[in-house]
């Protein structure tokens, strides 16, 4: 049987949707300074990542309408397996410049 896409796409939604509850009304500087907070985020990232990868496995056309999609899926091997090196600029970049784009095609894809 295969599995549902909607599933996929409500995860990584639902990452999204806590990446901004937790960055709302933080500065890079609060990031920086918070390793709670960069681990959530992190894991989130991680979530987002990993869901997208296996829609992209179980429905390519729908993962298809999702921009970056390899670019999201690489970041989330970099968060994993780079652990040691996470540039927490870079992810607070990705935080603040890509996921609301991202969250408003999840959210189309959802509601389409």
């Amino acid at each position: 049987m295969r599995p549902d896409p909607r599933k996929y796409l409500w995860d990584a939604s639902r990452a999204v949707a806590l990446l901004r509850e937790f960055s709302s009304g933080k500065t890079f500087a609060d990031y920086e300074g918070d390793v709670l907070l960069r681990s959530a985020v992190e894991r989130q990232f991680e979530i987002v990542g990993e869901s997208l990868n296996q829609l992209s496995k179980c429905d390519p056309s729908v993962a298809s309408k999702i921009p970056e999609l390899g670019r999201i899926v690489a970041f989330r091997n970099i968060l994993i397996h780079g652990y040691a090196t996470v540039d927490d600029a870079l992810v607070w970049q990705v935080l603040t410049d890509r996921v609301p784009v991202l969250d408003d095609v999840l959210r189309r894809l959802l509601d389409g």
